[in-house]
């Protein structure tokens, strides 16, 4: 049973740390004085390049103009290699990559009985 508990504790505090890489993550993509390079690389590139395509200018041209509201964290779900941050302005959803966690959808308005409805999102 000691073993159980050891266990359950190591996997809880590897659950916090992963809570915290995908916050910190979430904080940099929607701070509203973030170079805009450096946002767009917290992307996955699937993202990029769907922004890219969808509105026919660079990755950093069409991240400034978004409206990405941020604000405090009030909430980090992780599913496995999966997670949603729930921001007072906005909601994001990231996934773990190689290169750490990175935002596969943001600017994510929820709808009654439907997917989120995101301005920034990949295919």
């Amino acid at each position: 049973m000691g073993a159980a508990l050891g266990v359950a504790a190591l996997l809880s505090g590897c659950a916090g740390a992963q809570a915290d890489d995908v916050s910190d993550v979430a904080a940099a993509f929607e701070d509203p004085a973030g170079d805009p390079g450096e946002r767009c690389a917290l992307l996955v590139p699937a993202t990029v390049a769907a922004l890219e395509s969808e509105e026919s200018a660079p990755c950093a041209d069409v991240i400034s103009e978004l409206p990405l509201e941020g604000g405090a964290v009030e909430s980090v779900e992780v599913w496995g290699g999966d997670a949603q941050v729930r921001l007072s302005g906005d909601t994001l959803f990231l996934a773990e990559t190689p290169a750490g966690w990175r935002v596969v959808a943001a600017a994510c308005e929820p709808r009654a009985g439907a997917p989120y409805d995101c301005e920034v999102e990949g295919p």
